[in-house]
């Protein structure tokens, strides 16, 4: 049997719209058009109606960033290669891996102040007002930049396009002084100070994300509460993109423990139905992320040559 892939930059049904862009993210063209033109009907055509010719590969992705639609005849595709981003000291991030003593960032998640999903405050998902449900996966991340319950790494400024295409995954070395908690991983660009695109300087553009909750890390079956203080590897599917980080931008890293209201907060301290939590079950805990050669913290991108 054969398999089909299209990965396009919209929300839900975007592809029937114009899709030239998705909130502040410009496409430079008509993508929705383009899939519907290109994509699917010659495909409809194909395998419904016996018309025309099959020549599509197996993968048929709009690389955000750059621009561009990419076809791949495997997804994830041949052409990557996992590379390994590491946490370093100093809140950087490098493909070099660290050595050294357990060098580590420190902060404290609050279930009575979490951090929300997005910009406060939020609208009704589906508000006639207008909302910012449909596009709030691409919402600039600075609107909680400057909150200490949550720590972010930065690249250098990079010299040349980075590429990605495939699953990313993060690999988190992390403790808590609680007995549950949530562990939530961004990966970000950081567009240039001085962006040539309009009103763009700056922005932190969320590229992949995905939340693990501590009680199920040796079993989803069978949930059991984290040992206060103890280092435990968490590894977290942040799924797949394709992405081109370009030359001048930053690669950003972010971890928190609250992601509100988007998923129900973590009273920290393990109860057998977080459902059934009572008020006196929340508690604040010192959550440590680990960045050295014993615990190297670390995402792993799909890097295309």
């Amino acid at each position: 049997m054969e398999n089909f892939l299209v990965l396009g930059p919209w929300n839900h049904g975007g592809w029937g719209s114009r899709g030239k862009n998705l909130g502040a993210i410009e496409f430079g063209t008509s993508t929705g058009q383009y899939f519907r033109e290109h994509i699917q009907a010659p495909w409809f055509a194909y395998f419904l109606k016996g018309k025309g010719e099959m020549t599509e590969p197996e993968a048929m992705t709009f690389e955000t960033g750059c621009n561009q639609w990419k076809g791949y005849d495997h997804w994830s595709p041949k052409e990557s290669t996992g590379r390994n981003l590491f946490l370093r000291e100093g809140r950087k991030l490098s493909f070099d891996k660290p050595g050294g003593a357990d060098a580590s960032e420190t902060y404290v998640s609050d279930p009575a102040n979490p951090v929300p999903y997005r910009k406060r405050p939020i609208e009704a998902t589906y508000d006639r007002k207008g909302s910012g449900w449909y596009t709030w996966l691409v919402q600039d991340q600075r609107f909680i930049q400057g909150r200490n319950d949550l720590v972010s790494w930065q690249s250098e400024v990079l010299d040349k396009d980075l590429v990605i295409a495939g699953d990313v995954v993060a690999h988190l070395f992390a403790s808590t002084s609680g007995t549950d908690s949530d562990w939530v991983v961004k990966l970000i660009d950081v567009y240039s100070d001085d962006d040539s695109e309009k009103n763009m300087a700056g922005f932190q553009l969320m590229v992949a994300d995905e939340i693990f909750r501590g009680r199920y890390l040796k079993s989803f079956e069978k949930p059991a509460p984290i040992m206060a203080g103890q280092v435990n590897e968490y590894s977290i599917d942040l799924h797949s993109a394709n992405h081109c980080f370009k030359k001048g931008h930053r690669v950003m890293v972010q971890v928190q423990s609250t992601w509100f209201p988007l998923y129900d907060r973590n009273p920290q301290k393990f109860v057998a139905n977080i459902f059934q939590a009572k008020p006196e079950d929340y508690e604040s805990a010192t959550q440590k992320v680990y960045e050295s050669g014993r615990y190297p913290s670390h995402v792993t991108l799909p890097v295309i040559k």
